[in-house]
């Protein structure tokens, strides 16, 4: 049996009285595209935050690519992060942004830059790449950071709203890119509000309401929790699950 590539065992996340995540547990296949959907306070940048390390639970445990949270340099080597605000320098040029990234990663010369001119291309920045990144779109800047979370091949990339700031044509890339990610049995984590990218490309959706997992299964399982029949959207589904509490309670 194949060790699942994020394991969560009743996660959970306090601030004093505050409760941000209340106890998850869920696990998620390698290889698969999980997509984590929820209204804004819902939990969902604190439950990625724990299980990149970043934060340390409550109570409640978390593997990722079978290390516990607890050992932060081994599951800080095996996952890539897009957070909403991707870290990069301005002063920095996008390639030397990647190439400095990739130091820090230590991967190896030429297949470091080979794969980052690769990226560059994929994202329409090549043209760019020597540019400050100061001068850098919302757009550019986003594409930098994706860039950066998967350019060493993690095991498990972790994605938060990585459309944010594209255009049609970028955004179209970055959905490809990811679904070739996963092809290539990377494990995708997807954090979005945009609900037909979900849609286009989850293999299993959870939804996170008030700190808790109140729906998860494949988009079409999701939909059924819809009133609206055979025509019902993600959206409805979303809707069903975060504004009825009654519809949240029920089991998938």
């Amino acid at each position: 049996m194949t060790t699942p590539a994020i394991e969560m065992d009743d996660l959970a996340k306090r601030y004093g009285e505050t409760v941000a995540v209340a106890g998850v547990t869920t696990s998620v296949s390698a290889g698969s595209v999980y997509g984590f959907l929820g209204p804004n306070g819902a939990g969902k940048t604190t439950t990625m935050r724990l299980l990149t390390t970043l934060t340390r639970p409550s109570s409640g445990t978390a593997r990722v690519a079978g290390h516990s949270i607890e050992d932060r340099e081994a599951v800080s080597a095996e996952i890539g992060y897009l957070p909403e605000d991707p870290p990069i320098y301005d002063e920095l040029t996008g390639r030397e942004q990647l190439e400095y990234m990739a130091g820090l990663r230590d991967l190896p010369e030429p297949a470091a830059g080979e794969r980052i001119e690769e990226m560059l291309d994929r994202f329409d920045l090549a043209e760019d790449a020597n540019k400050r990144i100061g001068g850098y779109s919302k757009g550019m800047r986003q594409k930098i950071g994706v860039i950066q979370a998967v350019l060493h091949e993690p095991a498990v990339a972790f994605l938060d709203e990585p459309t944010s700031g594209l255009d049609p044509r970028a955004a179209r890339t970055m959905r490809d890119t990811i679904a070739e990610l996963a092809d290539q049995e990377m494990t995708i984590f997807l954090s979005t509000h945009i609900l037909p990218v979900v849609d286009e490309l989850a293999d299993t959706i959870g939804v996170l309401h008030d700190g808790k997992l109140v729906a998860e299964g494949d988009p079409e399982t999701l939909k059924s929790r819809a009133e609206a029949g055979e025509s019902a959207t993600l959206e409805d589904a979303f809707l069903a699950v975060t504004t009825d509490e009654e519809a949240a309670e029920k089991p998938v």
